[in-house]
């Protein structure tokens, strides 16, 4: 097992992750287009040299002292491996990975904030945008999107990229408590989504499994559920 440091290298995980699926488009994005400084992706090979697992570790504006893991494994026991190998013991780590890796994490790490997030894909012939004059588009972090409404001075509706790759964009929505219930929310996803849509891109959202506030919203949009789903939580190693 090594350390992918090349663009090559990071293109040899290619065979186990698919560009059309909207399951492993945060995987792809982040083991194949973060930034290579922020970026090392650890690669597991069989017996006969076939690339049959890997796992990234990233640094994200999110959260500069807790990494974000992602991973593939067509085992579980490499995916146990991976995680010995690569990661340091004790240092908090945060994972997403698909929902069937919970119990190989649960096993390696002492794991907290568990969730599980369902991955909604827009559905552009059922989008329709939300014109609302308050919306501002700002800068990003890192030059992501960010759409913004104000209201006394100060950002009371956020929706932005967590991510953007060749194929997807996650989008992420924030309203203060105080602005809830005036449709702000939907207003600067619906800006977000078209910014995506005009860049050829799917855009998807992730809401945590019971939030029916979220799944509301992004249903309105025309946001749906495409069976996929995301188990995430913070976790260290410990075995």
């Amino acid at each position: 097992m090594g350390r992918a440091e090349s663009r090559g290298e990071r293109e040899a995980v290619r065979p186990l992750i698919s560009p059309d699926d909207p399951g492993d488009a945060l995987t792809e994005y982040y083991a194949l287009y973060h930034p290579p400084a922020l970026t090392r992706v650890h690669l597991h090979r069989s017996t006969q040299g076939a690339i049959d697992g890997f796992l990234a570790v990233c640094t994200t504006g999110a959260d500069l002292f807790r990494p974000l893991v992602v991973m593939r494994a067509e085992t579980d026991a490499v995916g146990r491996e991976l995680i010995r190998e690569s990661l340091i013991a004790g240092r908090p780590y945060h994972f997403v990975v698909p929902l069937r890796y919970r119990s190989l994490l649960e096993e390696a790490l002492s794991a907290s904030e568990e969730r599980v997030g369902l991955i909604l894909a827009v559905d552009p012939a059922e989008f329709r945008p939300v014109i609302n004059v308050l919306v501002v588009q700002t800068a990003g972090a890192s030059g992501g999107k960010r759409f913004e409404i104000r209201s006394q001075g100060r950002v009371v509706a956020a929706a932005g990229t967590n991510w953007q790759s060749p194929h997807f964009g996650e989008v992420y929505v924030y309203v203060e408590p105080e602005a809830r219930g005036r449709g702000w929310g939907r207003s600067v996803a619906s800006a977000c989504t078209a910014a995506l849509l005009a860049d050829g891109v799917r855009a998807l959202y992730v809401a945590a499994e019971g939030d029916e506030a979220s799944l509301d919203l992004a249903a309105s949009l025309g946001y749906r559920d495409t069976g996929r789903r995301e188990f995430i939580c913070q976790g260290v190693r410990v075995r």
